[in-house]
């Protein structure tokens, strides 16, 4: 009897030690995975980028923007830098991206310091917290240990994210993969570094009702932004989202929306929907409220945001070149 109790008991810790192998492994991402296989990876992608921003500053939104745009379509998996037709790269939301390059650079001096050990996926997640720290963003400790996904689909990326979307639809997006409303205005707030594109908001400017622009921005910023962007004009021009602090990590970009200054249609309803104001009030330190730090919650959001779906353990591959599925 006792034998058999004892058996049971061997065979219920040997279950229960099986079940929480099974959800580390489940977890997937953790801090320190090169720390023995490739303990230069971080100081190699840091590196790179540093490089590459003195250049041309503008692949450091670039690779924030290209993280988000990867992680919401199948995960954070690098499919988004995977070359051909039809593939995710070449999808409307994501054709002006830019810093792949920089992820190429980041691939070519990993591959000679620890061949096939480190992914695209993760290159990627490291490029993009460097990106902020070089436009003087604080930092934040990334999880590692992604795996490269193998398909890309431009038809995938219809579901992105877009400049024209109610808060309602923004919230619905980023609630299928797992983030709340907290994590979109923090998210957003990284239109506090880079440029768009006039023809992603010039219909603001003109005949956006009967009486003329869009009344939720400040009446005089309208003519500063149809100068920038005339009727009938160049829509390919680009002009800081974040006006006055458009290379600098801060929290400006808040203050901007409070002030009738956001330059997209999606950014400024964050300002004018009750259930977002109140976090953005918080970044700004309005009195009488919590008050949130932009820099640190920003951190916080985007290693929730860079778990969205991986790929770990023996799903996906590294990838030799990222532009390239083995």
């Amino acid at each position: 009897m006792e034998g058999n109790c004892f058996n049971q008991r061997v065979f219920l810790v040997t279950l229960l030690l099986l079940i929480v192998a099974t959800l580390v492994e489940g977890q997937g991402t953790r801090v320190g995975f090169y720390s023995s296989s490739c303990p230069q990876v971080e100081s190699i992608v840091k590196s790179v980028v540093q490089s590459h921003f003195k250049s041309d500053p503008t692949v450091a939104p670039g690779l924030l923007r290209m993280h988000f745009h990867d992680c919401f379509v199948q995960g954070c998996d690098g499919s988004i830098l995977i070359d051909g037709s039809n593939t995710e790269k070449t999808a409307p939301p994501n054709q002006l991206l830019r810093g792949y390059e920089v992820i190429d650079d980041a691939k070519t001096q990993l591959e000679s310091a620890c061949p096939g050990v480190v992914s695209c996926a993760d290159i990627l997640a490291l490029a993009a917290r460097d990106s902020v720290v070089v436009t003087g963003g604080a930092t934040w400790v990334v999880p590692t240990g992604r795996r490269d996904g193998t398909v890309s689909q431009a038809s995938d990326a219809s579901n992105l994210p877009s400049f024209r979307d109610t808060v309602d639809v923004q919230k619905q997006k980023f609630s299928a993969k797992g983030l709340n409303t907290q994590d979109l205005v923090t998210l957003v707030g990284g239109h506090t570094i880079g440029t768009t594109a006039c023809q992603f908001f010039s219909y603001r400017l003109y005949n956006f009702t009967s009486t003329g622009p869009d009344p939720s921005i400040d009446q005089s910023f309208v003519s500063q932004l149809q100068a920038l962007c005339p009727q009938n004009g160049d829509g390919s021009r680009r002009i800081g989202l974040d006006t006055g602090s458009a290379n600098r990590f801060d929290n400006s970009f808040f203050a901007n929306l409070r002030d009738g200054k956001g330059i997209l249609e999606s950014d400024q309803r964050l300002w004018t929907d009750d259930s977002t104001k109140t976090f953005v009030q918080r970044f700004l330190g309005i009195r009488g409220l919590l008050g949130l730090t932009f820099s640190v919650e920003f951190g916080k959001s985007m290693v929730k945001m860079s778990n969205i779906e991986v790929k770990t353990g023996t799903t996906g591959e590294i990838r030799k070149v990222c532009s390239k599925v083995n």
